[in-house]
């Protein structure tokens, strides 16, 4: 979701009107009277997105698909009373929901915006609370029409200022048991919370955690991948507007109530599980603190990330291994959890995994990042890494990956952590050329600069700024 938009306006009448007018009054084509209106006011730093721009003589606004569609569907939502016409209608508006929902969803076409500068967020908000306890496939339309219409911020405010908070939450309760509607109106949640903290504090306030912790614990095994979604954005602090986010606080209520506990027991499926990965990185944004991380260590988070760790290297499966080990990486912050990781012998496992995926950098990062938070202020651990093989890791994937600017970041990281404290891990990994290695990280990538220099500095390096 985009920052706001920060140019002015202007309204489809006072745009049609200036094509028209390079026309009629300065003699262009018509192709050429919408190209200059175009040209002009971008230049002029009006914002231009939901303005349905096409050239005078081959189609009007009303000619738009997305135009039509609200047309019809405000002419279906215009009864007085407080339902949708009958069954003929509803299909009919089902129809139209799904048009528009795929619409909205061709990305770079611009839809969403026009339906959102014509109504289209209120029309299809009346809309839903008219299908309401009526038809459930309605709903789902309704919803996936929504989700596709929530794109900035602009339209999480509309949103948010026509009630869809308390919309939402109200149909969900009422279709707690329907995995249809269940993942429609969390998919509506992820992409409402998403930048925006104020819908964030509507949707805590209406406590959507304890409605979240019922879903996961009766439908735990099934697939509500939007659940997770909604979660993590509801705990991302993504709002720049704001000095202060507070889903620190709402991580913290999440993980009162047994988030964590519940997200642990499916961890512990492995991979067996359809909802590991979104299980598993939304555990990662509940671990907020050291308490967060020790309790689901002691739920038996670590063992079953382990075991996921090792079965994903088996099964040659990268994407259940970088997530699991993202959260290890944010489980290991706590001192306790990584004296619990050394001695589940998680060290020798990530090491064991570096070597199944020594192709994809995307993991050996990870990898990395681990070992650098276990090594941190921990001499016992940096040696066990050196032992384990960390040492020829980072000098062998850095020599095999130098492209990789963000892998090779996490290896400079690494090694600052492996030698801070020990001696005589400098000495041996200057002696295998390490610097050398380094150094052509810092020069080739910018991104790697700082990191590197804190390495070739605490190698005992005089000339680390050079």
């Amino acid at each position: 979701m985009g920052p706001p938009k920060s140019g002015r306006s202007i309204s489809q009448q006072a745009f049609d009107e200036m094509v028209k007018e390079n026309i009629d009054d300065l003699g262009m084509d018509p192709s050429e009277a919408l190209q200059d209106a175009i040209e002009t006011l971008t230049l002029q730093g009006v914002d231009l997105s939901g303005i349905v721009t096409c050239v005078p003589g081959e189609g009007s606004v009303k000619d738009n698909p997305v135009i039509q569609s609200l047309d019809r569907l405000k002419q279906l939502n215009s009864d007085s009373t407080d339902r949708i016409g009958d069954q003929n209608d509803v299909d009919e508006v089902i129809v139209l929901l799904d048009k528009l929902a795929d619409l909205c969803s061709i990305e770079g076409s611009g839809n969403a915006a026009i339906a959102m500068k014509n109504g289209g967020l209120e029309l299809v908000c009346s809309v839903c609370l008219k299908l309401r306890g009526g038809s459930d496939r309605g709903l789902v339309s309704a919803f996936e029409t929504i989700a596709s219409l929530l794109h900035d911020v602009q339209s999480s405010e509309t949103f948010q200022k026509n009630g869809g908070p308390k919309m939402v939450m109200a149909i969900l309760n009422d279709g707690a048991q329907n995995m249809k509607i269940l993942n429609g109106g969390f998919s509506v949640v992820a992409s409402a919370a998403t930048g925006n903290e104020i819908v964030k504090e509507s949707f805590m306030d209406l406590k959507i955690d304890e409605l979240m912790i019922q879903i996961l614990r009766t439908h735990g095994k099934g697939c509500i991948h939007s659940l997770y979604d909604a979660i993590q954005a509801l705990l991302t602090p993504d709002d720049n507007r704001v000095v202060a986010s507070q889903v620190y606080g709402y991580a913290r209520r999440f993980a009162k109530i047994g988030i964590a506990e519940a997200l642990v027991d499916l961890l512990k499926e492995g991979l067996s599980s359809p909802s590991l990965v979104s299980a598993t990185m939304t555990l990662k944004a509940v671990a907020v603190n050291d308490e967060i991380c020790r309790s689901i260590a002691a739920s038996g988070g670590v063992d079953a990330v382990l075991r996921c760790i090792g079965d994903s290297g088996e099964q040659g499966n990268k994407i259940v291994a970088r997530a699991c080990c993202s959260l290890l990486s944010k489980l290991a912050g706590s001192d306790t959890n990584k004296s619990a990781i050394i001695e589940k012998g998680g060290m020798d496992r990530i090491i064991k995994l570096s070597a199944r995926f020594f192709d994809d950098p995307s993991v050996l990062q990870e990898v990395m990042s681990i070992i650098c938070v276990l090594s941190l202020r921990s001499p016992d651990n940096a040696a066990r890494a050196i032992e384990a093989g960390a040492g020829d890791l980072a000098i062998q994937a850095m020599q095999r990956h130098p492209g990789a600017h963000q892998m090779q970041k996490s290896a400079c990281m690494m090694i600052r952590n492996l030698v801070a404290r020990n001696p005589e891990n400098r000495t041996l990994l200057l002696n295998n050329g390490i610097e050398k290695i380094i150094r052509k990280a810092k020069e080739n990538h910018t991104s790697c600069k700082d990191a590197a220099t804190d390495a070739l500095r605490d190698l005992g390096l005089d000339n680390y700024n050079l």
